[in-house]
């Protein structure tokens, strides 16, 4: 049961977020939502509460800027004095509807870098205090199966731009940070994992890019659920899953240097204060 724990969910409003906060809604838990679109946040937050559910408290920030992303942290800081459970779960995609070029956020970074991957680093240093003030608490990132190995001396991509690549980088430099942080933190206050939820759910960028899809949003929603609420998980960090299966992700994200360049590469660019 979720009952009483809060819960942040980023990239709320649409896909696999929308699902997953119907589900928790459902249980009883506290939610605080996530989008970039104040209509698209007003209308969930109202259907939660037309099915009885409490009406979530909603933040509202472009995961492109991050000077937003931390008006949204101390937001969240100051809405609730506990944060059981952060779900890492807004992102563009590799194609449409983001677009196939190469682009860059309002900080003059790789927009997918900085969407998928600077946006989530930054909002959990930054909310890491108070998860760790409510332990146990959990971390989930949602990464992806499709992962492509980090080249340090292109990093923003620069040369020969190609947004499958890009995601996958973004998607990759989640889990190594995901297994960095976890390695710094003990699994009784705040576990840390990754996970892919299913492939080609019906979202809106799937089906902007590819035109199909495979798997459904409940299937990747319960796996999601599964790293949120499972109490045979709750010592369980710095891990990957493919749906309910713990599996490898890239090789690179097991090599230690390239975890510890990744992580202090990322304290540099998004200017976060680093755990104790």
């Amino acid at each position: 049961m979720t009952s009483s724990r809060t819960i942040l969910i980023s990239g709320a409003t649409d896909g696999l977020g929308r699902a997953l906060a119907g589900q928790l809604a459902a249980d009883g838990a506290h939610l605080i939502l996530h989008g970039r679109d104040r209509d698209k946040l007003d209308r969930i937050a109202d259907a939660l509460a037309a099915r009885g559910a409490a009406r979530p408290r909603t933040v509202l920030a472009d995961l492109a800027d991050l000077g937003q992303v931390r008006c949204m942290a101390a937001e969240v800081r100051a809405a609730t004095d506990r944060l059981d459970v952060l779900v890492s779960n807004a992102g563009i995609g590799g194609g449409e509807p983001d677009g196939r070029t190469r682009r860059t956020s309002a900080d003059g970074y790789e927009l997918r870098f900085a969407v998928n991957y600077l946006a989530g680093f930054l909002l959990t240093l930054e909310l890491l205090p108070l998860l760790r003030a409510s332990a146990p608490a959990r971390i989930v990132n949602v990464a992806s199966i499709g992962q492509h190995p980090i080249d340090f001396a292109d990093l923003m991509l620069e040369r020969g731009y190609n947004g499958s690549r890009a995601y996958g980088q973004s998607k990759l430099a989640q889990i190594m940070s995901g297994f960095e942080l976890a390695a710094r933190l003990p699994a009784a206050e705040v576990t840390v994992n990754s996970l892919h939820p299913a492939t080609y759910m019906p979202t809106k960028m799937v089906l902007a890019e590819v035109g199909y899809s495979i798997d459904t949003l409940e299937e990747g929603a319960n796996a999601t659920l599964r790293l949120v609420t499972d109490p045979a998980l709750s010592d369980t960090t710095g891990r990957f899953f493919d749906r309910i299966r713990e599996t490898r992700a890239n090789p690179q994200a097991y090599d230690p240097d390239a975890r510890l360049r990744l992580w202090d590469t990322s304290v540099e660019l998004t200017k976060a204060t680093e755990p104790r």
